[in-house]
C-alpha cells in the first residue's frame, strides 16, 4: 500500500475518532521517520495529554510480558481503554519486531478496547525505540486512556523509558544474580514502583526486603514519593491489581505535588531534543 496516496486530513479525523487502521498507518510513517508522519503528529499534538502514560522495564527472562498481559486484563476490568508498546528485539535479518510480545498477548487481539503495537528495537539504547514515545503519542490521541510502555531489557543506560512515561515500574525477580547490578544501572534513579515478579520462587522476599533497604538508603523529604515494592506472579494473576493501585498512586501523588508538570516539561525537552537530532540526521544524510 502507499501511504502517499492517502490523503492526510481524513486520517487525522479518524485517528482521533479512535481508528486502529489510521492509527497503524501513522504509526508506520513515524517509525519509517517519514516527513508526513511528522506532518500527522503535529496536526494531533494538541489532542494529547490525557493518557496515563506507564513504562514497564527490567531484565530480559523477568516476565514483562505476562505482566503487561495481566495488568491489560485488570486495567479493561476497570473499564479503561488501554494501548501496549512493546518494543521487541530486531530481526538480525530485517531489522523489524520479532514479535514475541504479540504472541504473548494475543488474548487481547479481539477486544476493541485495548491496542497493542509491536516495534523494533533497531539498537538503539536504552531498551526502547526511538519512535515510541510518539507511538504512544498516537495511542493517547486514539483515545486509550492508560498506554503501557514494555521495553526490551535493562542495563547500563538502559533507561530511556522514563523520558517517554509519567511513572516507569521497574521488574526483577529471584534469582537472577543482576539484582546489584541493575541497582547500579541507575534504574533506582528512575523507579517510581518497583516489582518483584516470579514471587512464588525461593528468594523473593529476600529480594523485595533488599529492594526496600537500598531504597531506605535515600532521605525523602516530607512529602516525596517513597518507591513500594509490590510482589507479583504473573502466570497466577497475584498481586496486579495492588501492583495497578500504586501506579495509579503515584500518578496521583505527581498531581497532587506538581511533580507531574515538571516531570511532563522533562520529557517534552527530551522529545523535542531528539527530535531536532533526527531531522538535522535527515538533512545530513540526504546532503
Amino acid at each position: 500500500m502507499r501511504f502517499d496516496c492517502l490523503p492526510m486530513k481524513p486520517d487525522v479525523d479518524k485517528i482521533l475518532h479512535g481508528d486502529q487502521l489510521a492509527g497503524s498507518r501513522l504509526m508506520r510513517l513515524i517509525e519509517e521517520r517519514d516527513p508526513r508522519g511528522i506532518a500527522m503528529l503535529k496536526a494531533i499534538y494538541p489532542h494529547v495529554g490525557h493518557a496515563f502514560l506507564i513504562g514497564i522495564t527490567g531484565p530480559a527472562g523477568a516476565g514483562k510480558s505476562t505482566l503487561v498481559s495481566r495488568m491489560v486484563r485488570c486495567l479493561r476490568g476497570r473499564g479503561l481503554r488501554v494501548g501496549v508498546v512493546a518494543v521487541d528485539p530486531s530481526s538480525p535479518f530485517t531489522g523489524g519486531a520479532l514479535l514475541g510480545d504479540r504472541i504473548r498477548m494475543q488474548g487481547h487481539e479481539t477486544d476493541p478496547g485495548v491496542f497493542i503495537r509491536s516495534m523494533a528495537a533497531r539498537g538503539q539504547a536504552g531498551g526502547v525505540s526511538r519512535a515510541t514515545r510518539e507511538v504512544a503519542l498516537v495511542m493517547d490521541a486514539m483515545g486509550y486512556q492508560v498506554v503501557l510502555i514494555e521495553t526490551v531489557g535493562i542495563g547500563q543506560g538502559e533507561v530511556a523509558v522514563s523520558s517517554c512515561v509519567h511513572t516507569t515500574a521497574v521488574v526483577s525477580i529471584p534469582g537472577m544474580g543482576d539484582e546489584i547490578q541493575a541497582m547500579k544501572a541507575g534504574v533506582l534513579e528512575i523507579g517510581d514502583v518497583f516489582v518483584v515478579n516470579k514471587a512464588d520462587r525461593d528468594g523473593a522476599d529476600e529480594l523485595a526486603q533488599l529492594l526496600e533497604s537500598v531504597i531506605g538508603l535515600r532521605r525523602y523529604p516530607p512529602g516525596e514519593w517513597r518507591p513500594p515494592v509490590v510482589k507479583t506472579v504473573a502466570v497466577q494473576n497475584e498481586g496486579i491489581d495492588r501492583l495497578i493501585d500504586m501506579l495509579f498512586q503515584h500518578r496521583r501523588h505527581l498531581e497532587s505535588t506538581g511533580r507531574l508538570a515538571e516531570r511532563l516539561t522533562r520529557n517534552e525537552l527530551h522529545f523535542f531534543r531528539q527530535l531536532v537530532l533526527d531531522m538535522a540526521a535527515t538533512v545530513l544524510l540526504q546532503d
